[in-house]
């Protein structure tokens, strides 16, 4: 059998399906929080703001599926759910956080850019 090399250039590669994942924001978010330790499901969405209960538990499990998170449900009463990160998602974490530095350190020349570009736009 053939094997192709992977390019998300390609339509068809499956490396696109991770792209998206991981240029998710909630993604960035949720890893980086897990870098430091296991965390409960509400201390998760209480600490992202504007992440809705939908959403953390719909990107949890993607995470999940991907490999990149470890879910584990402790017989308490109720029942108490915890998530990690795992050793690949700890690799993919650094890369990201690079990202979320990044944005933190440069939004303001970003937002000196838009406004630039909005003052002297003739764009419809």
């Amino acid at each position: 059998m053939l094997m192709l090399t992977p390019t998300v250039y390609d339509a068809n590669c499956p490396t696109r399906q991770v792209l998206d994942r991981i240029a998710d924001k909630w993604t960035v978010l949720v890893l980086g929080l897990l870098v430091s330790g296991p965390v409960r499901f509400n201390r998760l969405r209480r600490a992202i703001d504007g992440l809705s209960q939908k959403m953390l538990s719909q990107t949890l499990k993607n995470l999940e599926r991907d490999g990149l998170v470890h879910r584990e449900a402790k017989a308490t009463v109720p029942v108490t759910v915890e998530y990690s990160i795992t050793p690949l998602g700890r690799t993919l974490a650094e890369t990201v956080g690079a990202i979320k530095i990044w944005a933190e350190t440069h939004i303001g020349d970003v937002e000196k850019a838009q406004r630039r570009y909005d003052k002297n736009s003739h764009h419809s």
